[in-house]
């Protein structure tokens, strides 16, 4: 396990790679942002804007998919400042928290129509089970959700235009090809959208899953999409995107955070609208090394905000610790929806645990504190 010299992200990371000095692709495709022509992106921007813009006001705009966080908040904000309709489409989170819920309703507030999508609860809280149990994701279903639903309803609305926030692979690290894509394709999805292997047609016959329970969860055909010419592009492509920014301008049209940090991440402005995700940052840590708040240090770090120190210094503090409450809530309660209890929990937590970056006793065994923290075997220096 090794670490990029520039930041604290280590090569564990799928899709990351380091280069010959040992600096990620990730570090490496912020330091072109410097290179970038940002008034020439904005004038390629506002041209694609104004292409799909509904010449007699009979259609929307443009669809912007949003959570209610502080990066589709300022997504919205953005949409509107520039004079575009938009229909604002959200894929209901598994495990909706009540900031989550106010931030959705402020969003409304700022003078949009909205769509609420609510896929069926019986079949989601079957679907987070064995997302758990097979892939160590509990999100999948949301991950594949916020993807499929958007463009379902764009195909089904003749809405063509939607308009996502930041390409992950830019701003986290990934193949340099997707990294400076512009363009969110059925391929980026199948490839970076959370499938993580396990395809949608693998869940028919899975805890009386009928073909029909998984509508939601179902690109459209190509036929559809070429029918309603479905394209849709990263705003973080156009803009120089921040998340702390994001916050900063979100907060100032409403946007609540917490009073003190989330669980798991060292910020209080992000990942607010859904319980699981502590669970599900966590198995990140398990299956890679690294959790929420390496991703944050390292974004601050990238952006002159802490020294690589600091960043060391936060993310041993923060980064990796057992999932006892997220946003308030034990895990005791999290859990119970999908009938599984503390014991299980921690045995699908073994059983996704990557043996190679953490402490083992003589046996074999997982080390682990009195808290039931693990200890890596190579920490940043």
């Amino acid at each position: 396990m090794r670490y990029c010299n520039n930041c604290v992200m280590p090569d564990t990371k799928p899709d990351l790679k380091l280069d010959e000095h040992g600096v990620c692709n990730a570090c490496r495709s912020y330091e072109r942002r410097r290179e970038v022509d940002w008034n020439q992106r904005r004038e390629e921007f506002l041209k694609i804007l104004d292409r799909y813009r509904s010449k007699d006001c009979s259609h929307w705009d443009c669809i912007v998919p949003v959570s209610g966080g502080k990066d589709s908040t300022y997504q919205v904000i953005r949409i509107l400042q520039l004079g575009m309709n938009p229909l604002c489409v959200t894929a209901t989170t598994c495990h909706l928290s009540d900031i989550g819920r106010r931030n959705i309703e402020n969003l409304k507030q700022l003078g949009v129509d909205h769509i609420d999508f609510s896929p069926n609860p019986v079949i989601r809280r079957k679907l987070n089970r064995i997302g758990l149990m097979q892939v160590g994701d509990i999100s999948w279903p949301e991950h594949v959700g916020i993807f499929t639903i958007p463009i379902r309803v764009a195909a089904q609305y003749n809405v063509p235009l939607l308009i996502w926030g930041e390409n992950s692979q830019n701003e986290y690290g990934g193949p340099a090809a997707d990294s400076e894509n512009n363009v969110l394709t059925r391929r980026w999805l199948e490839e970076f959208g959370g499938l993580l292997g396990l395809r949608v047609s693998d869940l028919v016959g899975l805890e009386g899953i009928e073909k029909k329970h998984l509508v939601p969860y179902l690109y459209p055909s190509d036929e559809e999409l070429q029918r309603t010419g479905v394209t849709g592009i990263f705003l973080g492509y156009y803009v120089p995107w921040d998340g702390y920014t994001n916050s900063l301008i979100s907060q100032a049209h409403g946007f609540s955070t917490l009073t003190s940090t989330v669980e798991g991440s060292c910020v209080n402005y992000e990942n607010l609208d859904n319980h699981q995700t502590g669970i599900h940052d966590y198995f990140k840590f398990l299956k890679f090394g690294f959790g929420r708040a390496t991703d944050l240090a390292c974004l601050h770090l990238r952006r002159g905000r802490l020294s690589r120190q600091e960043a060391i210094a936060i993310v041993n503090r923060h980064d990796g610790k057992f999932p006892w409450m997220y946003l308030g809530k034990p895990l005791s309660e999290i859990l119970a929806p999908l009938d599984i209890g503390l014991e299980e929990f921690i045995a699908i937590c073994d059983k996704f645990t990557n043996r190679k970056l953490f402490m083992t006793d003589a046996r074999g065994s997982l080390v682990k504190d009195k808290h039931g923290n693990l200890t890596k075997r190579v920490y940043p220096e």
